[in-house]
């Protein structure tokens, strides 16, 4: 299979976090100074961290797995590193470690960005999370057989789903009638 040739790449604006870029008929967003994002699938027995906020581009409260910026503050930060700070900045876990799941992008025709999907292990709850002021982050504890429905009440709310949702409903969407 073949490539579509390669055009130059053009920066039609530019802000501190993401950039619009044109490259021949194609537009889509990046993020700046190669920064990437670290999601973190955080399983403490039978249960699953997950977080929920508002996302101003969709304009209402999200359900994820949470996540975050991998060397934003800190240049040269590794994805573990980054994985273990957010997860306690957002959910009050600590994770004595953090497996590098492999890296995966979530919408490849507009965004160039990628995240490491990371398993965190050794969880110890150390706070009550909510992420750093303003981001208001709401900590759900879900029961892994209940995450299905505990997601479909969630979107009868009006509270969005975050693709990454998917790794733990795959199961559900994947059963085939008999």
């Amino acid at each position: 299979m073949s490539e579509e040739p390669e055009e130059p790449e053009e920066t039609v604006w530019q802000g501190r976090f993401i950039a619009a870029k044109r490259r021949g008929k194609w537009e889509y967003v990046s993020r700046t100074r190669g920064i990437t994002a670290a999601v973190i699938l955080a399983v403490d027995g039978s249960d699953v961290i997950l977080v929920e906020q508002y996302r101003v581009p969709l304009g209402t409260r999200c359900l994820e797995l949470p996540a975050g910026l991998i060397g934003d503050d800190e240049d040269g930060e590794e994805a573990e590193a980054a994985a273990i700070r957010e997860l306690e900045e957002e959910t009050g876990y600590r994770a004595e470690r953090m497996v590098d799941l492999g890296r995966f992008h979530a919408s490849p025709g507009m965004s160039s960005e990628g995240f490491h999907l990371m398993r965190a292990e050794g969880l110890t709850r150390v706070g009550d999370g909510g992420g750093v002021p303003g981001e208001n982050i709401v900590v759900h504890r879900v029961p892994l057989a209940e995450v299905a429905a505990f997601a479909a009440a969630k979107r009868a709310e009006g509270c969005a789903m975050d693709v990454k949702m998917l790794l733990l409903l795959a199961g559900d969407y994947l059963k085939l009638s008999a």
